[in-house]
């Protein structure tokens, strides 16, 4: 268009082709006369429409280069969009990255926490079972110390323990004073008789048959022994041994003692080797040295025993004193084999079990050594 707007204005158009625009009510149209009419008469329009013509071609100039500026906005918006768009991406990797190295880390934290947590549950498992191997060994120290203190305190010059010096016994009257291993020693050699598995004593010219039922009973509780009795083992002993040895007249101190005896609490001293401090509150006395206080009856006394820390002493007869001593012999031996220091075949532990229970059923029938 503007080719053709810069020929149009190298070459006018001629004069006479221009026609009036409007006609005039009084003018006649005439037909061309010539050119001085052209020349004259219409030469202000066709500058007019010059003009027009001029005003129309540069208004489609300027739309032609808004056009075309506009086209190289939009081609330029469309290279950043498309950098955007790729810079876009770009960050989309790299937060998929990130994501996906911080969960590898997570799970990594992950393990190792837990790592950690099972090698602490290891060591305090570990430490948990050395703890209680060490009160083991305590609760097995503290029952030899209570056995040795029972075995010196019961020695005295005047009145020597014929269980702890085994050479004042004599030969006839050994085997019924023959005890197990706590009665025989000292500390050192009853540790060593508790760990030695020391043989129970042999019953010369006799026979013996284990009775099926009572050894059932004693290879049940040998599984898992305790001192609970309710288990079939101690049941059957509580009723046939225990019980009967320990029930003696006065009913109410019979059952102190039991528990006294169950609870090893239980002391017994000569009475001519205990002497009342001076200044020191004296300790209730029941009984006497002519009257046992279990049986109510008139006996020498020569020992008398304490339930315990009361500090209460009751008198008791040699025949009590043997019942007593039966049962408590008695339980320090399943002590022992509950503490795991008897370390014999079963067969052995069980005559050595039957052997206690004779003494128990020979006191409870009164026989004791003289020497009670």
């Amino acid at each position: 268009s503007q080719v053709n707007f810069e020929e149009e204005s190298q070459n006018p158009p001629a004069v006479g082709h221009w026609k009036p625009l409007m006609l005039s009510k009084g003018d006649k149209e005439e037909p061309e006369s010539g050119c001085q009419d052209a020349g004259g008469v219409h030469e202000p329009q066709s500058t007019e429409q010059l003009n027009v013509s001029r005003l129309r071609s540069s208004s489609v100039e300027i739309r032609e280069k808004g056009s075309e500026f506009l086209r190289d906005e939009l081609h330029k918006a469309q290279k950043e969009l498309k950098l955007k768009d790729k810079e876009c991406e770009r960050l989309s990797k790299v937060r998929e990255q990130l994501e996906q190295e911080l969960e590898e880390l997570t799970a990594s934290l992950f393990e190792e926490a837990h790592k950690m947590v099972r090698e602490a549950n290891t060591k305090q498992a570990a430490a948990e079972k050395q703890l209680r191997e060490a009160r083991g060994k305590i609760d097995m120290l503290q029952a030899e110390v209570t056995a040795l203190k029972t075995l010196v305190i019961t020695s005295t010059p005047s009145s020597p323990n014929r269980e702890l010096h085994p050479q004042l016994q004599s030969p006839s009257k050994g085997g019924f004073r023959k005890g197990h291993g706590r009665n025989k020693s000292t500390s050192s050699a009853m540790v060593s008789a508790a760990s030695q598995n020391v043989a129970p004593e042999p019953v010369s010219r006799e026979c013996r048959e284990v009775d099926s039922i009572l050894f059932a009973e004693f290879q049940a509780w040998k599984q898992s022994p305790s001192l609970d009795k309710s288990c079939s083992f101690l049941d059957r002993i509580y009723r046939e041994d225990v019980g009967p040895c320990l029930d003696f007249t006065k009913q109410e101190l019979s059952e102190l003692v039991r528990v006294a005896v169950e609870q090893n609490t239980l002391t017994i001293e000569p009475v001519a080797s205990q002497t009342v401090p001076v200044g020191k509150v004296a300790a209730e006395e029941c009984g006497g040295p002519k009257k046992c206080a279990l049986s109510g009856l008139p006996r020498t006394c020569k020992h008398r025993i304490m339930l315990g820390d009361s500090g209460n002493y009751y008198y008791i007869s040699p025949s009590c004193r043997a019942r007593i001593t039966a049962v408590c012999n008695f339980f320090t031996y399943i002590r022992y084999i509950q503490q795991g220091l008897v370390r014999q075949d079963v067969e052995l532990m069980y005559w050595e079990v039957m052997r206690l229970r004779r003494e128990m059923s020979l006191a409870k029938l009164g026989f004791y050594p003289s020497e009670m």
